[in-house]
């Protein structure tokens, strides 16, 4: 309708040149005027509309999930609804600092493949748990570490234990079987781990159990149960602080030696033998 009456006016003008003030050439370029300013408005509302019909369609996006909690009507509804999308904030928190949350499945298997394409070496410390490397998906991780270390990949794990837990037969057990493998291990008491305020910069409170491959990719165990079971980060400031922090505990550790079929830190042993 907009584009008809902007034509009808153009040749209004243009006849009423031509025919009342009996100017031809003027009003020719009236009406070629008139016909090219319908077609440029044309084409301007045409993009205009288009452009409209891009943001509305990206502003529902956008707030699509605002728009269905709205017309949730029950209260409790309401409140769970709420505590979903803050656990997804704090998700999408996490993502734009470079970190990927993975449940405990998803968290060993990509271990496992780290590990089978680690090409130097890997620094691990973990804290010494009741039924260390039985579970399924910890075991299979543990032999891709086997398979690493087979390739001459240097595999170092600091354990953290307390100081009573060394007499644990369990524990000598899950040591001796690293001794036995090949893996470099060493002790750190947990009462002489580093504060979490000497781990300068860290977004997350230390867990001390994580893992980095290649001084390139990190992998942590959160330190408190939930709906992730840990995290994966290979950005370069990221993995610093995670190697800033394994040498921190790595200076604080303790090596180790075989004594009468016994695991011991080599500070223990030096001392009965003076």
């Amino acid at each position: 309708m907009a584009i008809l009456i902007e034509f009808l006016t153009g040749s209004g003008l243009a006849i009423f040149f031509h025919w009342v003030l009996h100017s031809p050439e003027v009003a020719y370029t009236v009406f070629g005027i008139g016909i090219l300013l319908s077609l440029a408005t044309y084409f301007l509302r045409e993009e205009m509309e288009h452009t409209r019909e891009k943001l509305s369609e990206r502003y529902y996006q956008a707030h699509e999930i605002t728009f269905s909690i709205a017309q949730i009507a029950d209260s409790e509804c309401q409140a769970k609804a709420q505590e979903i999308v803050a656990g997804a904030k704090k998700t999408i928190d996490l993502l734009q600092h470079g970190y990927i949350p993975m449940d405990e499945s998803e968290f060993y298997l990509e271990g496992a493949r780290l590990s089978d394409h680690a090409i130097r070496q890997i620094k691990a410390v973990d804290p010494m748990i009741h039924g260390w490397g039985t579970r399924g998906a910890h075991h299979n991780f543990y032999q891709a570490n086997l398979r690493a270390r087979e390739r001459g990949i240097t595999l170092t794990r600091i354990f953290v234990v307390g100081r009573d837990e060394l007499a644990d037969i369990e524990v000598q057990t899950v040591l001796l079987a690293h001794k036995r493998d090949g893996i470099e291990i060493r002790l750190a008491y947990r009462d002489e781990l580093p504060a979490p305020s000497d781990i300068s910069g860290r977004s997350t409170i230390s867990s001390f159990h994580f893992a980095i491959y290649d001084d390139q990719t990190a992998t942590e165990v959160y330190d408190k149960p939930g709906k992730y079971f840990g995290q994966k980060t290979a950005q370069p400031a990221e993995v610093a602080k995670y190697l800033y922090m394994y040498d921190l505990i790595e200076h604080g550790s303790h090596p180790i030696v075989l004594e009468n079929d016994r695991i011991v830190p080599a500070s223990d042993a030096l001392s009965q033998t003076v």
